[in-house]
């Protein structure tokens, strides 16, 4: 397994992964037309290739034999300010791993990079939101030391899903 930050070359495939992947796990939840208008305004090449280009949010990919299998965001921002304990927190905004690859350690280098990414940048937390009931990754979120910090909510077009803030001091 091979990482490195993303370029804006890697838009199309990023876009790919993401929307292929959060419909594998999360699609059956949704009215089509509310996870088409979810899956444009979020995972489209457009609005990826927005995010590498931006430098408050660093994008590591890993790639195995030329295939991109795993990808992690970081938003150098505070996403719930109101529920911060720390004076400089980030965002993990996406954590994804290909469906097909689940299980092979890709979370775990893309944690540690996140990890100490955000050291380098100075963060002393890092929030994330998890779908409520996601067990997996809450299981996995916690293993790095992240705990519920409080209860938030998440759209999917119409769709209000219950999420958890999970947080890690760093």
């Amino acid at each position: 397994m091979d990482l490195r930050e993303a370029t804006r070359d890697d838009a199309q495939a990023l876009a790919e992964l993401g929307a292929r992947s959060f419909t594998v796990k999360f699609g059956h939840l949704y009215r089509e037309e509310d996870l088409a208008t979810f899956l444009a305004d979020s995972h489209s090449p457009q609005t990826v290739a927005a995010e590498i280009a931006d430098p408050a949010m660093p994008i590591m990919l890993v790639f195995e034999e030329g295939r991109l299998i795993g990808f992690c965001k970081l938003k150098l921002a505070c996403g719930w300010s109101e529920h911060a304990r720390g004076t400089r927190a980030i965002e993990l905004k996406q954590l994804y791993t290909d469906p097909e690859a689940t299980g092979r350690g890709i979370g775990a280098k893309l944690m540690n990079w996140a990890l100490a990414k955000a050291r380098v940048e100075g963060a002393d937390e890092i929030q994330l939101s998890v779908y409520s009931d996601n067990p997996g990754a809450q299981k996995f979120y916690a293993r790095y030391g992240f705990e519920k910090v409080a209860d938030i909510f998440f759209m999917v077009g119409e769709k209000r899903d219950d999420e958890f803030l999970f947080a890690a001091m760093v």
